[in-house]
């Protein structure tokens, strides 16, 4: 008997390449927007630093709702995408975007723990040696910081893979088109077929157990080589 059917390994895969692109997506403004709350210590920081958590604090499906209502045709954004032909709403973008938005706050977060940790003298004294901000950054404040930004990369994944409450509401359950794990193990679950919903389970722990020791596998031979 087999493990998986040939429809739950597309959904499988289906949600691997939805969590791996959010994470994609989200990887390059989060890093920035880290680097930016780690530098900057104006007024209106903890506005946008609380803004920026709360997808972490908020129910999941008050998420939905509020990116089902910017989407609205009604609204500016729908309005937009509808004029061009581009459909968001119970479609893979929609899985997309539910995952991004949610994971986004949790590489923030530990991105921004890793920049406030790294010396700043030492990208000052980047500078003196002629490094422009950019390069003092790629070259020095990224690579001490890059443990935490890692680690948040792999929360983001790792978050993704999960996310349920905003991707039913904004994507729908659709099966071949938007079920990713968390909605088919909630479906078989509504079906009364457990057995099914407890091996899907057991393959989003595997994945989320595999996503978590290869992070620190990358990080152990990363520091091995440095040493060398």
């Amino acid at each position: 008997m087999k493990i998986l059917t040939g429809e739950e390994v597309e959904i499988v895969l289906f949600t691997l390449r939805m969590a791996a692109l959010s994470t994609l997506v989200i990887l390059a403004p989060a890093v920035l927007a880290a680097w930016g709350l780690a530098r900057y210590r104006g007024p209106g920081k903890s506005v946008v630093e609380t803004l920026l958590s709360l997808p972490l604090v908020l129910p999941p499906t008050a998420v939905g709702i509020l990116l089902l209502e910017l989407l609205a045709r009604r609204r500016p954004l729908g309005e937009w995408l509808a004029a061009r032909g581009i459909e968001v709403v119970f479609t893979w973008k929609a899985v997309l975007l539910a995952t991004a938005v949610m994971s986004f706050p949790l590489l923030v977060r530990q991105a921004r723990s890793a920049f406030e940790a790294v010396d700043p003298r030492l990208p000052a004294l980047a500078r003196t040696l002629g490094c422009g901000p950019w390069s003092a950054f790629f070259r020095v404040t990224l690579p001490l910081a890059r443990r935490g930004v890692l680690a948040g990369t792999v929360l983001a994944f790792s978050r993704a893979l999960g996310e349920f409450g905003a991707t039913v509401l904004v994507a729908g359950n659709i099966p071949g088109r938007t079920r990713t794990l968390a909605l088919a193990i909630f479906h078989e679950s509504q079906v009364g077929r457990d057995d099914r919903a407890l091996v899907l389970v057991g393959v989003t722990v595997v994945l989320a157990f595999a996503a978590l020791w290869t992070a620190e596998w990358l990080d152990r031979r990363r520091a091995r080589l440095l040493a060398a």
